[in-house]
């Protein structure tokens, strides 16, 4: 339509950036058909949920004060228990973020003298002082709990051989990060994470397998609670709250582990008996039931990223044509100025703080410093438009995120205008797409 491409131009975008563009949403059509019908079955599957949890107008509803009879709470983990079909389940908005929820199941299930595996490579950064590898007030080291881990083979493939080994009478939870997180490798899938863990399994049936699922939820038909994983920990302001929750996380799994959680998260004695909603429950369930859409929404986005800037010659990961685990897409630019001028295109794309610019600083959790362009209703929400990177070698920026399709392509289209005007990229690398 002429006049949406009169209107891009009145919002900055270049015309050979918007030329560009058109060609890449033609090029993916079917891909984007594809994510469609995955959307279309989880929708249903959480409608499906929801109606036989009998979710009603009192569920919306909050407490106050102890939380005792909170019959909104209750549904509402009886839904996600359904939607990844578990024993049990704990949706808190006193689970302040992803990362306190994994220390959470962490130090729930673990006890002095056992030792947590990871079988897939270095965690992601913010765990890093949870476990202890970077000494921190309160980690797990401090309790007399050890780490240990498993590189990945040069292929991303599990080390089997080295797994075997690894495994020994210490080992009491094996922690799998679905998602790349700040590493470069692809994230896995869930039927690969099935074959993981059933590998574990056979060498030690006895072993707690526990699945980071943060930006994987309804990616796939499929959750790692379907192929054997015994707990699964998210947060809502990624891809189940639906871009609606405003705080919280979740722990899906079985009654024990998760009853674990609850008695950390509460106190002995108390567990998931208390625990005020305080009036945001209708974000829960509704961002909830909005997530299917919202996350495809995210993967097209990321698509439409991974298309335009392979075009532009920057490795991605993964390429356009790969299948997706998760919503983050990589992008290799090599130098800080590509890195910046990338986030600075994404947060000028946003509808909140368009008018910031985002800048590299030293972030808690993190060894580096980090830029974080996020211009967000809910702050921090990486489901929305997002985009953020260590300022490290081989300088990395990982997207993510896209409440709508039509606003996640036009950040996408801002930051690649924005390697334009700081000359990361030249007009004729844009021309040469066409």
């Amino acid at each position: 339509m002429e006049n949406t491409k009169e209107l891009y131009a009145q919002m900055g975008i270049n015309e050979t950036v918007y030329a560009c563009a058109k060609k890449a949403e033609e090029a993916l059509k079917d891909k984007f058909l594809k994510i469609d019908e995955v959307a279309e079955y989880n929708q249903l599957k959480v409608v499906k949920a929801m109606q036989e949890c009998m979710v009603g107008e009192a569920c919306l509803l909050g407490t106050t004060g102890y939380g005792y009879n909170d019959i909104g709470r209750e549904t509402l983990e009886k839904v996600y228990a359904h939607v990844f079909h578990t024993e049990d389940a704990l949706v808190r908005p006193q689970i302040t973020c992803g990362t306190h929820a994994l220390a959470l199941a962490l130090s729930a299930n673990l006890r002095p003298g056992d030792e947590v595996l990871s079988p897939v490579g270095k965690p992601y950064d913010t765990l890093e002082e949870v476990i202890g590898i970077r000494p921190s007030k309160g980690s797990l080291a401090e309790y007399g709990i050890t780490y240990a881990q498993v590189d990945l083979l040069d292929n991303d493939a599990f080390d089997h051989e080295g797994i075997k080994k690894a495994l020994n009478e210490k080992t009491k939870l094996v922690t799998i990060q679905r998602s790349k997180g700040y590493a470069n490798r692809r994230s896995f899938g869930v039927k690969q994470i099935g074959e993981l863990i059933s590998f574990i399994k056979s060498i030690r049936p006895d072993v707690i397998c526990m699945v980071d699922n943060c930006y994987g939820e309804f990616v796939e038909t499929i959750e790692p609670t379907d192929v054997g994983a015994d707990l699964c920990v998210g947060s809502l302001i990624k891809n189940p709250g639906g871009g609606l929750a405003p705080i919280g996380g979740y722990i899906v799994g079985k009654k024990e582990y998760v009853e674990n959680c609850a008695y950390r998260l509460t106190s002995p004695g108390l567990g998931k008996e208390v625990g005020a909603s305080l009036g945001i429950l209708s974000p829960f369930y509704q961002g909830f039931f909005l997530s299917p859409t919202v996350v495809a929404s995210a993967l097209k986005s990321a698509i439409f990223a991974s298309y335009l800037l392979d075009g532009l010659g920057f490795s991605v990961l993964p390429t356009p044509t790969e299948d997706r685990h998760d919503i983050i897409q990589a992008v290799t630019f090599g130098t800080p100025e590509g890195v910046i001028a990338f986030c600075k295109g994404i947060q000028a794309g946003a509808p909140v703080d368009s008018y910031v610019t985002p800048e590299p600083w030293d972030m808690p959790g993190y060894d580096s410093d980090v830029i974080m362009a996020a211009g967000c209703f809910v702050s921090g929400s990486s489901i929305e438009l997002s985009a953020d990177g260590p300022m490290k070698e081989p300088y990395n920026v990982y997207f993510q995120g896209g409440l709508t399709y039509p606003h996640g392509k036009f950040g996408i289209m801002k930051a690649v205008n924005q390697l334009l005007e700081d000359g990361v990229i030249g007009i004729q690398d844009l021309k040469n797409m066409i």
